[in-house]
Order: C-alpha cells, then structure tokens, then sequence
C-alpha cells in the first residue's frame, strides 16, 4: 500500500469524519493534491498521523504503519 492509497483509506471512512477524522479529513484531502515523496507531503503526513490516533478501522493499523514508513 502506498501512502495516497493510505489515505485514500482514511478518506472512504466517512462515517468517522464527525468524531475520530475530525481535523484529519482536510490534511487528506491536502496531501492528495502533493506529489508522494516531497517534504510537504512528508509533513502532511505528520499532521495525518497526528490526527487518527483515535481511529479505529479494520485497516487501521496498516494505514498508520504505511504513513509512518520512510519514503
């Protein structure tokens, strides 16, 4: 899984967007409009990462393991 596609994950959760998505719907939808591999989407991952740790998802755990791996 590659991290757009990670995100891609975050983003069909609609059903979260209200409580544990909250903030980290629009760093998503910001990160997709980044080429993968760049320092600004490097730290739009961060914020990513920084707001699913309430998430909880069948994909969860790959999702945040893929966003924390280095490019």
């Amino acid at each position: 899984m590659t991290k757009k596609e990670a995100i891609e994950v975050i983003l069909s959760d609609k059903g979260s967007y209200a409580t544990s998505l909250n903030y980290a719907v629009n760093y998503c939808k910001a990160a997709l409009e980044m080429e993968e591999g760049t320092r600004e989407f490097e730290i739009q991952v961060l914020y990513i990462l920084n707001n699913i740790s309430h998430w909880r998802h069948l994909l969860a755990k790959e999702v945040r393991t893929t966003l924390r791996r280095k490019s």
